[in-house]
């Protein structure tokens, strides 16, 4: 298991006691039944058809977003949830402080200020007559809408020079731009960085 697929997993644990769609389940419940729910990330390895990619501009994965060494679990490997009874508050307590170093994330100082192209799932900050101007760019269908958001340095916050207008809610893109480490706390959820948009394209996965 990659640390994607790990960092998607975890988030699962979130599912519903944070959001607080789903109290009445324990966090054994939560951790046992929606695990296998959760999507891994796209695939960084195509690029989008009929669009150049210049040379000075480096292709991300959602992983290298991750600093070397940052446990996003850290609060939960102490635990054993099957052990814990139902609403243990050592568990809720737990996923509390797991929420605020999430919300918290750090960034990789070794792709700041890189222009870069990263592919993702669009969440909409805004939705004016004249198109969206800004969105937060997520790694894995559901991230911010249908569960809580993934850390703060697996949330990108895009803003785009001119709006688009046809641009919607979990439309997957790859977007081309310079990478900063500006935070930015919205209703959807918390980005560590923040992409200047020169350039948005469907995203087209490699037929294998």
């Amino acid at each position: 298991m990659n640390k994607q697929t790990t960092l998607c997993v975890g988030l699962s644990l979130l599912l519903g006691w944070l959001s607080g769609q789903a109290m009445a389940q324990s966090v054994r419940e939560t951790a046992r039944e929606l695990v296998p729910q959760i999507q891994p990330a796209l695939s960084s390895e195509t690029p989008p058809v009929g669009a150049s990619v210049p040379a000075a501009v480096r292709t991300l994965t959602w992983e290298q977003l991750i600093p070397a060494g940052w446990d996003p679990f850290k609060d939960l490997k102490a635990l054993n949830l099957d052990s814990l009874k139902d609403n243990d508050p050592r568990a809720e307590e737990a996923l509390k402080k797991m929420r605020k170093m999430w919300d918290n994330a750090p960034i990789n100082p070794a792709v700041l200020g890189l222009s870069v192209r990263l592919p993702g799932y669009v969440v909409p900050l805004e939705d004016l007559p004249d198109g969206m101007k800004e969105f937060l760019l997520v790694p894995y269908f559901g991230a911010c809408i249908h569960s809580p958001p993934p850390p703060a340095n697996q949330i990108v916050h895009v803003v785009l020079d001119k709006p688009a207008k046809r641009l919607r809610l979990m439309d997957v893109v790859w977007v081309t731009g310079p990478l900063s480490a500006t935070k930015t706390d919205s209703h959807m959820g918390v980005a560590s960085y923040r992409l200047e948009a020169r350039q948005v394209a469907p995203y087209n996965e490699k037929k294998r």
